[in-house]
């Protein structure tokens, strides 16, 4: 028993000792998980105490949880005003945009009735002034917005004949088409807001409908309607066609699509800010006005026979016309235009630093 007990201490002492020159050239790491020792071979590997794990105490405020959440539509009034935007292909992006800058009206509703690939010119297509008649049969709208006319550079039929695009038959005709389709509005006493068209990419296309935007105008401006000109808005400094340009917070973004002729949606919510200031002479609060001061009247011209303006529609009646003044009536002489003076107080040395009574600068005491 004592050998065995003496040949234990002595390996003990062995292993607890290395030489010094080793012990300084190495780094000994002693693991948490070591393979086991001599003693635990000898004696049995000893229980070791783990440490209690400590866990984490609920922290007293929360970290805020973000949720996106979209603003909901504000729900429209049962007595809500309609607006129908009225057109082509152009119409459909602008009646987007209507809707967006118009979602927190409660007293205004948007409708789109954009038709792709329509127009004035191919009604056997799709006839705008009959599609117009069943709308204001059906009492379906109370303002009209048109935007179309890219579709109407082609042929027109004219008695049987086909008109080329342009020509004195064709423009006859299609102011026809025009008066007709703006008589059944003004008649039916709808407020008429009418875009006219965009410079296009292509320049032989944009001279074009640049034509076919001035019949709308002269059209326009006959039925007494509103004409918003935009086509120097999306030009650049040369006065020629853009795709970039401000947009309502005067960053320069993308304006119109790649095939030249549509609006991006920065572009249709540019649009559809014109119309909203134009509108405002006609819409505010939930209720339509079209009657305006006549500024013919007390005139010679007050008595004539006009057509019912509305909006701003007079006062272009007086930028075209002019308020017409009579030949006849003589122009006031001198002596009428001066104010007959009762009095005549003559100036002398004893008086001239003295004003007359009841004159600005007189400061003196009137002892009566």
């Amino acid at each position: 028993m004592s050998n065995r007990f003496f040949a234990i201490v002595i390996l003990l002492l062995i292993g607890s000792f290395s030489p010094i020159g080793v012990h300084a050239q190495q780094k000994i790491e002693i693991a948490q998980n070591s393979s086991p020792t001599l003693w635990d071979l000898l004696f049995g590997p000893t229980k070791k105490q783990t440490a209690p794990r400590k866990t984490k105490k609920p922290s007293s405020s929360p970290r805020p949880r973000i949720i996106n959440v979209t603003a909901e539509k504000i729900a429209k009034s049962a007595d809500a005003k309609r607006l129908m935007v009225f057109g082509d292909s152009l119409a459909v992006d602008l009646a987007k945009a209507l809707q967006r800058h118009y979602a927190e009206d409660p007293n205004l509703i948007v409708i789109g009735k954009g038709v792709g690939s329509s127009g004035f010119v191919r009604d056997d297509f799709f006839d705008w002034n009959a599609a117009l008649k069943q709308e204001i049969e059906a009492d379906s709208f109370d303002i009209a917005v048109i935007f179309m006319g890219i579709n109407d550079k082609q042929a027109l039929m004219v008695n049987g004949k086909s008109e080329k695009p342009l020509s004195e038959a064709w423009k006859g005709a299609y102011t026809q088409r025009l008066e007709n389709f703006l008589n059944q509005l003004t008649s039916a006493n709808k407020p008429v807001i009418w875009l006219g068209m965009p410079p296009m990419s292509a320049k032989k296309f944009s001279a074009s409908i640049a034509q076919i935007s001035s019949l709308q105008k002269l059209a326009t401006f006959a039925a007494g309607a509103e004409f918003i000109d935009i086509y120097e808005r999306f030009t650049d400094e040369n006065g020629q066609y853009s795709s970039y340009g401000p947009d309502l917070n005067g960053q320069n973004l993308l304006m119109r699509k790649s095939d030249g002729i549509h609006f991006s949606k920065a572009g249709s919510d540019k649009l559809a800010f014109y119309v909203s200031q134009s509108l405002k002479n006609i819409y505010r609060s939930g209720t339509i006005n079209m009657a305006i001061a006549d500024p013919l009247a007390e005139t010679d011209a007050q008595s004539l026979q006009r057509p019912p303006l509305q909006g701003l529609g007079q006062l272009r009646l007086l930028e075209i016309a002019g308020a017409p003044i009579s030949l006849n009536n003589e122009p006031f002489r001198s002596d009428e235009l001066l104010k007959n003076i009762k009095e005549q107080v003559k100036l002398g040395f004893d008086n001239i630093s003295i004003a007359p009574k009841d004159r600005a600068d007189a400061f003196f005491i009137d002892a009566d």
